[in-house]
């Protein structure tokens, strides 16, 4: 079974290791702490450069993913800047108050992200009923959902990632993300059947520990991704 790879990647150091370890694709982002916000344009621009398959993460600010109009101008603009500089596709998720998907925020989307894939990311995770959403995602065009199976990692939401995957049929891609690890990789793949998953390889470090500014980030671990990619082989 062939599985496509998809590494979160926050750094120039975690798009060096996918390019080392030949990870098909790559969700680009900052600032994993805060869960992921949109890259910079110069850091797109050097994942691209690597020729690898660049999915930018647009992502305004940290929180909920209920937008205002001013927000929502800021990711069409991002969304534009990510396509001309050359990325493959963009992962969005917008919702409204209540938690259903945002359908004219999405048509906003869909219309100025013509020529690039689209994921839906974790948002989906917030939404209120799962299989309207996935019907709604479906309706607007977007080709994959990044989702952890309505949960908070996909080892508790492992039996809903595989109705979810069964009721998406070869309607939309659903990618399992959230908690994989080299522990829980094979039991997930084997039950889930997945066309791709989606995972960080992270571990928290304190960055520039002398420093006045020093921070404690989730940082890429090459032994630990590799660990990941080695599990996967073995299906």
């Amino acid at each position: 079974m062939s599985i496509k790879i998809e590494l979160c990647a926050a750094s120039i150091e975690a798009i060096e290791i996918a390019r080392e370890l030949n990870i098909d694709r790559i969700e680009l982002c900052q600032d994993l702490e805060q869960g992921g916000l949109t890259p910079s344009a110069g850091l797109i621009k050097f994942a691209i450069s690597k020729n690898i398959e660049t999915h930018v993460l647009i992502r305004p600010r940290a929180g909920g993913f209920h937008y205002s109009e001013m927000e929502l101008e800021v990711i069409l603009n991002d969304i534009l800047i990510a396509k001309k500089l050359g990325a493959k596709g963009i992962v969005v998720g917008v919702l409204q108050a209540n938690f259903e998907l945002d359908i004219p925020a999405l048509q906003k989307i869909k219309a100025g992200s013509e020529g690039l894939e689209l994921t839906f990311h974790r948002a989906f995770d917030e939404s209120i009923n799962w299989k309207k959403s996935i019907d709604t995602l479906v309706e607007q065009g977007f080709n994959r959902i990044l989702t952890s199976g309505f949960a908070s990692n996909v080892e508790i939401g492992m039996d809903i990632l595989k109705l979810m995957t069964e009721y998406a049929k070869d309607r939309i891609e659903i990618m399992p993300g959230g908690g994989i690890s080299a522990a829980n990789v094979n039991k997930l793949i084997n039950y889930i059947l997945p066309a791709g998953i989606h995972f960080s390889g992270t571990t928290k470090q304190i960055l520039d520990e002398d420093s006045n500014f020093s921070e404690t980030i989730l940082k890429v671990d090459k032994n630990k991704v590799k660990r990941i990619l080695d599990m996967i082989k073995l299906n």
